[in-house]
């Protein structure tokens, strides 16, 4: 069984930092593009940043410059580090995984989904 093991999220202030990991496993995931998405209430879910297996990235432009998506195969896990968060990024933040394009958003594998919340 595929699982998604998602861990970092809480509370942070604006300005700090923080990292969310995904740890997959059930297989291996080295030749799938891996991605954050988030939603938070009364908003639609959003694409923040997604890794292709060849280490093609994208960033929402809410986030480019602030956040960092990052992959290590070894370990089935996918990252996101979250420099100087603002208020606005609080959501719920879900780790996803895809055998095709980003671009596409058909996602095969989700996480459970960790809370994110910024304080001013």
């Amino acid at each position: 069984q595929v699982q998604l093991a998602e861990s970092g999220g809480g509370l942070v202030q604006a300005g700090g930092s923080l990292r969310l990991s995904c740890a997959a496993s059930g297989r291996t995931f080295s030749t799938y593009t891996m991605a954050w998405l988030r939603q938070a209430p009364g908003k639609e879910r959003e694409l923040v940043a997604a890794i292709s297996s060849g280490g093609v990235t994208y960033y929402a432009d809410s986030v480019k410059g602030r956040f960092t998506i990052s992959r290590d195969n070894a370990k089935n896990t996918v990252y996101l580090q979250m420099n100087i968060p603002k208020p606005d990024d609080t959501a719920v933040y879900y780790c996803a995984i895809t055998r095709g394009s980003m671009y596409s958003e058909n996602w095969d594998y989700w996480g459970q989904g960790t809370q994110v919340t910024v304080s001013s």
